[in-house]
């Protein structure tokens, strides 16, 4: 068991470097999610998480790493849900992927995007993980379940207008979801509370997306009434060749300034979503452990490490109840940039 968690710690050293910061939430934001939402667990479950943070912190990104690094074909989908395509206003959603399958057709759900189903069936098998006590398994769904819980509280994830590419605002999901925390997050307030149980898991997983969706009007309109009101070298930083810089995955970098106006006319919008991603995560694990019979986490580790651990576990703990999610390595990797 040591032995795998070994193995993929080193896949994912090795693969870190190449997460493209435009999915997701991006490095910050994946890696603060996971680690906030160890710090709201209750205690008899925190401090096994806890003794594999930097795990839980790294595997954040991985999902996207397995879709454009590795190529998985079946990866995609589990990240985003076109809305539109699906008719969600007008027509009940399917209560499963089967069903979904079964409705739509495969083609056609695979085009369209699948993770509120998948988000369900994760937390089937964290469950079943749980029932039966596997360490490893635990560990890796928790996180990977981290990440997609995250990927929906991302208005973009669940829009065919993924990247503003329909309005003439392509580079909008890098901005949104990458840049702004980046810079910013440093002073976001993250503390949630203590994790809580949820009575229906799907209920909860559609309200999140219903959420997410309904902040698309906003997200977009005031983007691009900045685009018409600011020149080119005004919404980026500019290269020597007179054309926007980019950064190491090909994409525009947004000016401090033009950052920083879009954050606060989005009156808090990223925080409150990366939040509150932070809070159905812990609650979802939390969920899944009671729903399991609430088994005794303890004797997965061995003593002396939980008692080594312990005294960081209370030094976080205090930071977190004054909304800090300290130590993230993405802190060190994207520090906020300095106005230019």
């Amino acid at each position: 068991m040591k032995k795998k968690l070994l193995v993929a710690g080193m896949i994912l050293t090795a693969l870190g470097c190449s997460v493209s910061l435009v999915y997701g939430w991006g490095t910050w934001g994946h890696n603060h999610i996971n680690k906030g939402a160890v710090l709201a667990l209750p205690k008899e479950m925190g401090l096994f998480f806890y003794n594999h943070v930097d795990f839980m912190v790294e595997e954040s990104t991985v999902p996207d790493l397995r879709k454009y690094t590795m190529g998985d074909k079946n990866e995609g989908p589990r990240h985003y849900i076109n809305l539109e395509k699906y008719d969600y206003q007008n027509d009940p959603m399917p209560k499963t992927l089967e069903d979904a399958v079964a409705k739509y057709g495969k083609d056609s759900v695979h085009r369209y995007g699948t993770l509120p189903w998948h988000i369900q069936d994760m937390m089937k098998k964290l469950t079943e993980a749980f029932r039966k006590k596997r360490r490893t398994e635990i560990l890796f769904l928790a996180a990977d379940l981290g990440h997609y819980i995250g990927d929906a509280h991302v208005p973009l994830h669940t829009t065919l207008n993924h990247d503003g590419q329909l309005t003439g605002q392509e580079g909008i999901h890098a901005l949104w979801e990458s840049r702004l925390p980046e810079l910013f997050g440093k002073n976001y307030k993250l503390y949630t509370g203590e994790a809580r149980y949820v009575k229906n898991v799907e209920k909860t997983t559609w309200a999140v997306i219903d959420s997410s969706y309904k902040r698309l009007t906003k997200l977009l309109s005031y983007e691009h009434k900045m685009k018409l009101d600011n020149p080119l070298d005004r919404q980026y930083i500019m290269g020597d060749d007179g054309k926007p810089a980019k950064n190491k995955f090909g994409q525009p970098i947004h000016a401090y300034a033009y950052a920083h106006v879009y954050h606060e006319l989005l009156d808090g919008m990223v925080e409150k979503q990366l939040r509150q991603a932070i809070q159905v995560t812990a609650d979802y694990w939390y969920t899944a452990w009671v729903n399991a019979g609430s088994p005794d986490l303890s004797d997965l580790d061995n003593e002396s490490l939980t008692e080594r651990n312990a005294p960081y576990y209370e030094e976080d703990m205090k930071a977190w109840k004054k909304g800090k999610v300290r130590g993230c390595k993405a802190e060190k990797e994207f520090p906020a940039a300095p106005k230019e």
